[in-house]
């Protein structure tokens, strides 16, 4: 059994990590969050202590290691911006990091987490759970099965509605978020290089706070892609469903369907990582790449 802190519990994505600790029969020793909306913990580890400020939970790690009790991973769902600083504070308490999307924002914060990863041993695992996704896994065997020469027409449209607060929010701070393409994208532009191959060509459509679009040229696909977090942009039959988010895969024409099976992909994840086969910086960077070239320069 493996120990665990987690910085940012009371974050959207938190539960999914709590979940995959305990499901893959681990101990959630110590979390941190500076707002205190955290009883989703008691749903999976009531005894681990919490904190809302980072300097007692500084101190309280560091007493840990110093009887004994080291902690072998730190998880980290704060906001974007923060991922990089709480990576450094991982892998400098002798952790190794389990860092969810968009691992940093910029393309030398990889470079410089690569140095310390070297400087203290340390390793810095990333959520790319699209890569675990069985029917994804069955596309880009398919792809690799294909002449060399062949190249795919791709269509990606993802929305996923959010209401007022989100523009209140980190979320709606670009630099804090990385925008849309980073903040909303990101996974869905690491399927694609993975599957389809390295990017040669980037043309930008639109791109405002709520929604943007363009074209890719991959090494095997030709890609329109669509993101959007306002719920106009939702197609009819979705409205009609009362649904809020919508996913749509197309290839040559064709639907792949990945919609379902999300939830689980974070426990998956986590036996990846914690049998040595977790994802990590290198796998990060393309779509940091690509993200940070989408993004408008200011």
């Amino acid at each position: 059994m493996k120990n665990f802190a987690l910085i940012g519990a009371a974050g959207y994505i938190a539960p999914r990590h709590l979940q995959a600790i305990k499901d893959t029969g681990n101990n959630l020793v110590a979390a941190l969050d500076k707002f205190d909306s955290v009883g989703i913990m008691d749903s999976y580890f009531p005894h681990a202590d919490f904190f809302t400020e980072f300097e007692r939970f500084d101190r309280h790690l560091d007493k840990l290691k110093r009887i004994g009790q080291k902690i072998d991973y730190v998880s980290i769902c704060s906001p974007n911006y923060l991922h990089d600083s709480h990576i450094r504070f991982a892998l400098r308490h002798q952790a190794d990091a389990i860092c969810e999307k968009p691992l940093v924002l910029n393309p030398w914060n990889v470079d410089a987490l690569a140095d310390i990863e070297k400087e203290t041993g340390k390793k810095v695992n990333t959520i790319l759970q699209l890569r675990l996704h069985p029917n994804i896994i069955q596309l880009k065997k398919e792809i690799e099965a294909a002449p060399a020469d062949k190249i795919f027409d791709v269509d990606l449209t993802y929305i996923t509605s959010r209401g007022k607060w989100y523009h209140h929010s980190w979320k709606g701070d670009e630099l804090k978020s990385g925008g849309i393409a980073t903040n909303i994208g990101i996974h869905f532009f690491d399927m694609l290089l993975w599957v389809f191959g390295a990017s040669k060509n980037v043309k930008i459509n639109s791109y405002e706070a709520d929604k943007a679009s363009g074209h890719l040229e991959l090494k095997k696909a030709r890609v329109n892609w669509m993101l959007s977090i306002n719920e106009n942009d939702l197609p009819a039959e979705a409205k009609v469903k009362g649904k809020r988010t919508f996913r749509s895969l197309k290839m040559n024409g064709n639907e792949i369907e990945f919609s379902d099976g999300f939830t689980e992909l974070h426990t998956k994840s986590y036996a990846e990582i914690l049998s040595g086969k977790g994802f990590g910086l290198e796998d990060a960077r393309p779509s940091i790449e690509l993200a940070h070239q989408i993004r408008p320069k200011k």
